[in-house]
């Protein structure tokens, strides 16, 4: 059974930090892009980052680049999102993604909410 779960979400003030975990199981982990989404109210959808099966290449959204870095340990099944300078716009849930050979899966998302 396939499953990605993420952690670390939370309420951050405005200029603060979080570090977003997503843990697999019931596929190769070590074989699969990930990638971290995030979806606002009412907004699709977005793509904020990724990073290739053995980690050698990552990409960004424009607005997170410089503030937010992807990661992954395939030994420990895990990819990660550290989040610092975070803005009320990056308010929204945060969905992991893998894009396996076998098919794509998606986490249940959790919520990060920059406020004052």
């Amino acid at each position: 059974q396939v499953q990605l779960v993420e952690s670390g979400g939370g309420l951050v003030q405005p200029g603060g930090s979080l570090r977003l975990s997503c843990t697999a199981s019931g596929f190769r982990l070590s074989t699969s892009t990930m990638k971290w989404y995030r979806q606002a109210p009412g907004k699709e959808r977005e793509l904020v980052a990724s990073i290739s099966s053995v980690g050698s290449r990552t990409n960004y959204a424009d607005s997170v680049k410089g503030r937010f870095t992807i990661s992954r340990d395939n030994a420990k099944k895990t990819v990660s999102l550290q989040m610092n300078s975070l803005k009320p716009e990056d308010t929204a849930v945060y969905y992991c993604n893998a894009v396996a050979w076998n098919g794509d899966y998606w986490g249940q998302g959790t919520q990060v909410t920059v406020s004052s």
